[in-house]
């Protein structure tokens, strides 16, 4: 019963973690991870400890560039190569139970705020761009000269946008550059005006401006790159970007230009079709993404609410990264909800892999708030966290007795007419909310049953024999750092 959840304990030690990716010359390390910067970081913090986050295709340099930051640091680097969920987002967890004192991330990153207070700073890993192919390229999409531009990059490009705009300035007119959001350092003063953060980016609009009047031109992506639609920043932005405003990406290696029109087009025709399954859905499955980006409890918590409000039952699952093996054990499940970061969100998913389609939780938003979309808001947000109260996109849930829940409904995939849901909300969400031990990072309190221990058995509610569930034995190592990818454990629990 163990393995429909989780991998085998031994496979996380036998696992290769896959192509690092070609090395980096020693003579372009210090360039390319920015060591001097990232040294004098943990000179100025005064850490004795210090952890270093690699994805998977920068591992082959891990080695190298801890070696030299201690060096020159005198510091002791502990290097966390797998985590348990996303690599764009920084391993708080992992830094934790290594005693570090500070993180250094690199690589791509989704630029969401840690859960814990930890200082962070971040290496996107500087790609070299062709400025005049770039140069060209925009050209040939933007012959107007006067049509307001931004310019957006991928993390690794981010360095080159104002070199880019520098060329450009002296024929186009009202040209916009992005820069990534990075979080401000503890203690600092925000700038005043606050500059637009939106898509893990900063946008320095003149007052008066909207990000809507503007077309996009972004600079990223690879020639040899299978496939495009697997690119998870680009497709944040696609989705999010006002649908009447042109898009264009470039390569920055080649200079090739593509127009993006079609590709949002599908995208949001995607968005538009898992609505419509979550609209139809029964049973809903909030897949727990994510421990380590701050609000992951308040929007769960969100999310079920959302789900009790529009009639549908949910069971909240931590099985760690889904996998269409792990998946396949809940087929009374008709949709999955992945509380993640945006990139985690955005993920790429092999059609046809899973047996039930995999959401976004602004998807889940759609489809159980009759009041969502509100006129002139994005209906594709990215990021959990502009759902939850307090942000400027929040839309409250209608009154019980408000007309919105009592209006006609017509299923767009089986042609059915959807019964008005039996309008209900729960604001008691302690009894069965994941609760902080100080041993485990997720447990469960509830009246029907506790995880006393990481040794202990599950207790489930009666209702999950619709399930056809048996409790599981928890592995006593279950949160050790590194076996994130090759297995998990799972808890399920019933609402």
């Amino acid at each position: 019963m163990e393995s429909m959840f989780s991998s085998p304990a031994e496979a996380a030690l036998q696992r290769e973690a896959g192509m690092p990716g070609l090395l980096t010359p020693l003579p372009d390390l210090d360039r390319v991870y920015e060591l001097e910067r990232v040294a004098g970081f943990v000179r100025d913090l005064g850490c004795e400890r210090v952890a270093l986050q690699f994805p998977d295709q920068l591992l082959g340099d891990a080695v190298a560039v801890a070696a030299r930051l201690e060096e020159t640091t005198g510091s002791k680097m502990f290097i966390l190569g797998d985590t348990a969920y996303g690599s764009c987002c920084v391993d708080v967890l992992g830094a934790e139970q290594a005693g570090a004192q500070a993180v250094i991330h690199f690589g791509p990153a989704c630029l969401s705020p840690p859960a814990r207070p930890l200082p962070v700073t971040f290496v996107l890993c500087q790609r070299s761009v062709a400025l005049e192919l770039c140069v060209k390229a925009f050209e040939a999409q933007n012959p107007d000269p006067k049509a307001p531009v931004v310019l957006l990059s991928e993390p690794a490009c981010a360095h080159a946008l104002e070199a880019l705009a520098t060329l450009l300035r002296p024929r186009y007119l009202d040209l916009l550059v992005s820069s990534p959001a990075f979080p401000l350092p503890v203690g600092s003063l925000s700038p005043e005006p606050k500059p637009l953060e939106r898509f893990g980016r900063r946008f320095p609009l003149a007052p008066g401006r909207r990000l809507e009047e503007y077309g996009a031109f972004y600079v990223g992506g690879s020639k040899a790159s299978p496939d495009p639609d697997l690119d998870p920043d680009l497709s944040r932005l696609l989705l999010g970007w006002a649908p009447g405003q042109p898009f264009s990406s470039c390569c920055p290696d080649t200079g090739k230009t593509q127009d993006e029109g079609a590709r949002a087009g599908r995208l949001r025709a995607r968005r538009r079709y898992l609505v419509e399954r979550a609209r139809d859905a029964r049973v809903v499955g909030l897949l727990v993404g994510t421990l380590g980006v701050a609000q992951h409890r308040e929007a769960l918590a969100h999310l079920r609410n959302l789900t009790q409000a529009a009639g549908k039952r949910s069971y909240v699952l931590a099985l760690g990264r889904p996998t269409p093996a792990k998946l396949a054990n809940f087929p009374e499940v008709d949709v999955f909800v992945l509380l993640a970061c945006p990139l985690g969100a955005l993920a790429p998913q092999l059609s046809g892999s899973f047996f039930q389609p995999i959401l976004a939780p602004c998807e889940l938003e759609a489809a159980c708030n009759p009041a969502w979309p509100p006129p002139g808001l994005a209906p594709h947000l990215t990021h959990y966290a502009d759902l939850l109260p307090g942000s400027p996109f929040h839309v409250p849930l209608p009154p019980s007795e408000s007309e919105l829940w009592e209006t006609p409904d017509v299923s767009l995939i089986t042609g059915d007419l959807r019964p008005p849901p039996a309008w209900k909300s729960s604001n008691d969400h302690g009894s069965l909310a994941l609760t902080p031990r100080p041993q485990l990072e997720l447990a469960e309190s509830s009246p029907a049953g506790k995880c006393t221990s990481l040794h202990s058995q599950l207790s489930f509610f009666s209702r999950c024999s619709a399930l056809r569930l048996s409790p599981l034995p928890l592995q006593p190592h279950s949160l050790v750092p590194g076996a994130g990818k090759g297995w998990s454990p799972a808890w399920v629990r019933h609402q």
